[in-house]
């Protein structure tokens, strides 16, 4: 051992007997990778979190205010709502559009069984208080002198003679909301209205029968599409308007007429959308005179689907619309 290693070791003696002596423990080094050194330097730590904790038990001292409050309903005592059985869909027939109405699936009634009684028992508890529309014989108009604004140029007769809503308007349905079949209520029709009428093509047929419709063409929404649309008053007419207008035209007046009255403005009245879009497909095709049916088959045919969907809510172009329209 030369001179500078016995130095060294008496030094790392005297270091060690220097430790022992303060009694100094040295650390082990502790390694690290360079990627987690470069991560921890790079993110900051992480912000603590508080705990929180939800006391379920109420609190010792509440206040008058609160203490005089209505204690927070419950809804355990709700009436049950019980699901309806519905039979069996009908048999398909491949040449027409079948309306599923009757197709058997889980269904619920979405209001309590007992109001579902209360509702049908009203469809049909009702007496006539309004007086018989008069009929304007220059243009065909009904006027009801409740409703002043309310003036279709068909009746709910005419409309079911001449063919509409493909003859499937009274078919046997099933009301998702009521959880119930209706069938057998076009037999509060008034006889004369259906006076030598096939009632299975006209008025209960399961499918839509295009070839039904005055027009032959197929136009709007199902029943069950309206009742989706939220456009169905369970509680009045649980098929639409149609069956309210059948009702109001025999005097009954309710709640909703209101409602039905403005929608059938909206759609046929004087500034209605379908009316006016119809006397514009007139105009554009040049047409001055009122098509008579098999009258001359090369004369302009204007809109069948537009001229049905009127139908449908109880107004027909006539002369005396085009005589205005051109006029202007």
């Amino acid at each position: 051992m030369n001179d500078y290693e016995a130095r060294r070791t008496a030094k790392i003696k005297h270091n060690q007997a220097l430790l022992a002596e303060l009694d100094i423990k040295p650390l082990a080094p502790q390694r690290q990778t360079r990627r987690a050194d470069s991560k921890a330097s790079s993110n900051p730590p992480a912000a603590k979190r508080r705990k929180l904790t939800q006391d379920s038990s109420t609190p010792s001292r509440t206040s008058a205010r609160i203490a005089a409050a209505p204690a927070k309903p419950t809804y355990n005592d709700e009436p049950s709502i019980k699901p309806v059985s519905l039979p069996r869909s009908a048999p398909k027939k491949s040449t027409k559009a079948i309306l599923g109405s009757r197709i058997k699936e889980e269904t619920e009634s979405l209001v309590p069984v007992s109001d579902v009684a209360s509702i049908r028992a009203g469809w049909t508890a009702w007496e006539s208080t309004g007086a018989a529309p008069t009929r304007n014989e220059e243009d065909g108009s009904f006027h009801f002198h409740d409703y002043p604004g309310f003036t279709p140029n068909k009746s709910p007769a005419e409309m079911i003679q001449e063919g509409c809503f493909g003859g499937s308007y009274w078919r046997p349905l099933r009301s998702r909301k009521l959880g119930v079949v209706i069938e057998e209520d076009w037999r509060e029709l008034p006889a004369e209205w259906i006076e030598g009428l096939d009632v299975e093509r006209y008025l209960t047929s399961p499918s839509y029968d295009v070839d039904v419709n005055k027009f032959k063409v197929s136009c709007g929404q199902s029943i069950e599409e309206w009742e989706a649309a939220g456009w169905i008053s369970h509680a009045h007419d649980v098929r639409g308007w149609f069956q309210w207008y059948t009702r109001f035209f025999r005097g009954r007046r309710c709640e909703d007429d209101e409602r039905q009255v403005s929608r059938w403005r909206k759609c046929v009245g004087e500034t209605g959308r379908w009316r006016r879009m119809l006397l514009k497909r007139y105009r554009l095709a040049g047409v001055k005179e009122v098509f008579d049916d098999g009258a001359d088959d090369d004369a302009p045919e204007v809109s069948p689907v537009m001229h049905q969907t009127c139908h449908h809510w109880g107004f027909e172009v006539r002369q005396q619309h085009l005589d205005e329209l051109w006029a202007e």
